[in-house]
């Protein structure tokens, strides 16, 4: 089923929305809370509450990529319920991440909205491999070792290009007129 079919399905308030979009999109929304949460049964309990998420918001929501939109979503429970976990401190491994990112993405409040804006700008000047890397580490959570696997590198290759391009980030900001 296309997505917009699925939206029609939304707007007409049919509940077979719900299993077309778990059908077309569970097993990846399943994978980007797998790699944030590291337990599958919160990461079940993620894509269930982005399934509740989104019949709740479509309508009056009107998303342009359905894709996009429930991994947002899924993302975003993802990370809250990792902070919840944080404070009981079982999961270490996203911290880890942002604290990574932290050095280079701790602009003010008022610049977060261009932040999206930013970080596109900035990955589309970044060498694929590099790119690749980043994007799997700091959206999906995937630890150096398992990037390492998938891209054909060492580990000690991954840590160093993933320090390599969050400096490039830092000065890319800064360049900007954000001062971290």
């Amino acid at each position: 089923m296309t997505d917009q079919e699925i939206m029609h399905l939304y707007f007409a308030r049919d509940e077979q929305a719900i299993t077309e979009t778990q059908t077309k999109y569970g097993t990846y929304c399943l994978a980007i809370s797998l790699g944030i949460l590291g337990n599958q049964q919160d990461a079940e309990e993620c894509v269930s509450d982005m399934l509740l998420k989104v019949w709740n918001s479509i309508p009056p929501e009107n998303p342009t990529s359905l894709k996009a939109y429930v991994a947002t979503i899924t993302r975003r429970l993802s990370i809250n319920r990792y902070h919840s976990i944080r404070a009981a401190k079982r999961n270490r491994w996203m911290e880890v991440a942002l604290e990574e990112l932290s050095d280079c993405i701790a602009l003010p409040e008022e610049a977060a909205s261009e932040l999206p804006e930013l970080l596109n700008e900035f990955l589309g000047g970044l060498k694929p491999t590099d790119r690749r890397l980043f994007v799997r580490r700091y959206w999906y959570a995937m630890m150096p070792a398992e990037l390492a696997e998938k891209e054909g590198l060492t580990v000690n290759a991954v840590t160093v290009r993933l320090y390599k391009t969050r400096n490039k980030l830092r000065i890319f900001l800064e360049k900007r007129g954000y001062h971290i």
